[in-house]
């Protein structure tokens, strides 16, 4: 038998990708077509749809129905969301990503308690120089538990974009970001990596990308050029 709690993730990101293509205030299937769309439970339906809505994506009308509630770039796959590459892409540039270094090591102080690592855990650490344009944008440390994604090597890293082998490989999409942001100044190697004057400041970003279930996926530490991103962010009060 089936976990429910995995058909019920299956279920909503499934949907998902659904809403990013309609428009609010559009009618989504009831929860007998959906039993019948999907061949599931109709209790999977109601914790998928229960939870849908408590995050905002869709509103319950009693008599009438669910329907779409916020718009269409809240819903996106936020892989795609926060993959440098797709970014660089979609504003018409040429994104290109150096890998500067890659270990396998075991895991030390910060990243046992970020990432809830056993004592003994080995990570994967590698860091990322990203482009566009060929104009150095970001310096990315990336940590990654090796037990859990023990074939990405260097050589795979530079074949294929990160969050699509997440996706794609491993059948983990990137379902929540926790993104901490503070200003710190580069060092005088990361200086020279960026193309910027020594000591320059720039915004730090500590991301921490988790699945569905709640699973952390990737912890990265990224340095970005302050001359050259902007952060924007927009909310939707209840």
């Amino acid at each position: 038998m089936k976990d429910k709690s995995t058909l019920s993730a299956k279920l909503i990101n499934s949907l998902l990708d659904e809403i990013k293509h309609m428009e609010i205030g559009e009618k989504i299937p009831t929860e007998r077509q959906l039993c019948d769309i999907y061949n599931i439970s109709r209790t999977t339906v109601r914790n998928a749809i229960s939870y849908l809505e408590l995050n905002g994506y869709v509103k319950r009308i009693q008599g009438r129905g669910t329907f779409v509630h916020r718009p269409s770039d809240l819903s996106q796959n936020l892989s795609d969301y926060y993959s440098f590459t797709e970014q660089t892409k979609r504003m018409g540039r040429v994104p290109k990503t150096e890998i500067l270094e890659y270990h396998i090591e075991k895991a030390n102080n910060l990243t046992k308690e970020k990432m809830n690592l056993a004592e003994d855990a080995l990570i994967m650490k590698f860091i990322r120089l990203r482009k566009s344009d060929d104009i150095p944008m970001m310096l990315e440390t990336t940590f990654l538990s090796y037990e859990d994604f023990p074939e990405i090597t260097k050589l795979r890293l530079e074949q294929k974009p990160l969050y699509d082998i997440f996706e794609e490989d491993y059948n983990r999409k990137i379902h929540k970001v926790q993104e901490i942001f503070s200003v710190t100044t580069l060092s005088k190697t990361e200086s020279k990596l960026l193309a910027v004057n020594h000591f320059k400041a720039c915004l730090k970003i500590e991301r921490l990308s988790y699945d569905i279930d709640g699973n952390l996926i990737e912890y990265t530490i990224s340095l970005a050029r302050g001359d050259k991103f902007n952060y924007k962010t927009i909310y939707y009060p209840k």
